[in-house]
């Protein structure tokens, strides 16, 4: 008996865990912010409020008292409910995503509950076979080694007529206008031409995910039965020059569902206009990015598609700003060894972006507008910077993300001059902010040509 007691008080001590008060203010500071703003669909006035309060920052000081005071290995919360642990270290971060998905499970017990109300059987909830053949069918549709998608010639023309509409007459930008324009190129280049002005595709995805924002609660079937519906109306005509094609001919087989899979892709360009949006306005308020950006766009032809090395750079720090995905989640599928100490199977890992992306302490960049750490190697080199996450896990429509962003990011931009006039100040001179309100930004369009 009291050999068994030793064993399980040096397991206890093997993994620093916060105590209850800290573990209760890291749930209040960090957890619950997180929460309420929003994973999977962001609520405005949430992230209004989390921006005046300063959020981010605040939980990035408690965050870093923390790693100081437990140690850089994962902090295992105390929980009476699950095994919780934050990882805070740029060196656990790699070895996290580097070991995904054994013994990291990408395929998280909150995340499939999250997502199970709108892609119940997607890549990001799958594992062992299933997952291996999914995330084959993702590369491939997506193709995911390319940074210009096989489509691409098609892609440039949807997004050049979509930029000319949003930008004729207007001489304000706002989120709501570049929403409908992001959102009109994303059903064309997913779904087809046909489904230019398919709201309401658009408005169920949207429902779904602002259900899914609680991942526990009840699903609604018959909103998620006609969102599918759509979807699948989609692929049996689908176009050609559309990802719908290409999910109706690439070989599939039983594990694969491959209309199953394009929820996920619909539901990450939306986020991806958001961190293209926002960096318009890091562009409107850095004169020496924006010369540069406007030098690699000058005298190209932006009707076909073009490897736009500076404006995917901008789009990848926008992310790494102010991440889409405000944590990184895993499951330890086995007891895992951290220098000795170790943390039990089934264990919910919990990487906060937020954090680890601007943390000062490992990233000498991490408050400054600096696209060129994408094109040196710098932010490749460090597992702090994740705006797509990392190792075998990595979102596959990386490249076709960055493609379509950096296109549209070159029509705003060509023939046009842009100051931000609403939203938090953005300046070169001074820190930029930790939390920032998209919805709230405001850029005054001049026409130079």
């Amino acid at each position: 008996m009291t050999q068994t007691m030793e064993r399980k008080r040096h397991a206890r001590q093997e993994v620093p865990q916060a105590s209850a008060g800290d573990s209760l203010r890291i749930a209040v500071q960090v957890l619950a912010p997180t929460l309420v703003r929003g994973i999977l669909a962001r609520r405005p006035r949430v992230v209004a409020a989390a921006e005046r309060l300063d959020a981010d920052r605040k939980a990035g000081r408690l965050l870093q008292r923390m790693r100081a005071k437990y140690g850089p290995g994962p902090i295992r919360l105390w929980s009476p409910l699950r095994s919780i642990a934050l990882v805070l270290s740029e060196e656990d971060v790699r070895r996290v995503l580097e070991g995904s998905p054994e013994p990291f499970a990408v395929a998280n017990r909150e995340k499939r509950a999250a997502l199970w109300h709108f892609q119940p059987h997607g890549l990001l909830t799958a594992s062992g076979t299933d997952r291996t053949d999914r995330r084959r069918f993702n590369e491939a549709v997506l193709n995911t080694h390319r940074p210009v998608h096989q489509y691409g010639d098609l892609i440039a023309g949807k997004i050049a007529s979509e930029a000319a509409e949003l930008m004729a007459g207007t001489d304000t930008l706002t989120w709501d206008d570049f929403r409908v324009a992001w959102w009109r190129v994303i059903r064309r280049v997913v779904l087809g031409d046909a489904a230019r002005d398919d709201d309401r595709v658009s408005d169920l995805l949207t429902r779904l995910r602002m259900e899914a924002n609680w991942a526990f609660a009840p699903r609604r079937p018959q909103i998620y039965r006609e969102f599918r519906q759509r979807l699948d109306g989609y692929v049996r005509n689908a176009e050609h020059g559309s990802l719908a094609e290409l999910v109706a001919t690439t070989p599939a087989t039983g594990r694969t569902k491959p209309q199953a899979q394009m929820p996920q892709w619909l539901f990450a360009f939306e986020p991806a206009g958001m961190a293209a949006y926002c960096a318009l306005a890091l562009l409107a308020t850095h004169p020496e990015q924006a010369r540069r950006a406007y030098a690699e766009i000058e005298g190209r032809d932006l009707s076909e598609p073009q490897d736009l090395p500076f404006l995917r750079a901008c789009v990848q720090e926008s992310v790494r700003l102010w991440p889409t995905t405000l944590a990184i989640l895993r499951d330890t599928t086995t007891a895992t060894d951290w220098d000795g100490r170790t943390l039990p199977a089934h264990t919910a890992l919990l990487i906060p972006t937020a954090f680890v992306q601007r943390d000062e302490q490992t990233l000498h960049y991490a408050d400054t507008f600096a696209p060129d750490v994408w094109l040196d190697g710098t932010a490749q080199r460090n597992w702090a910077a994740i705006p797509f996450s990392g190792g075998p896990g990595e979102c596959p429509g990386r490249n076709l993300v960055l493609l379509t962003t950096s296109q549209f990011l070159a029509h705003l931009l060509a023939g046009h001059a842009y100051r931000q006039t609403g939203g938090q100040r953005l300046s070169p001179d001074q820190p930029l902010p930790r939390t920032l309100n998209p919805f709230g930004l405001r850029l005054d369009v001049e026409r130079t040509r």
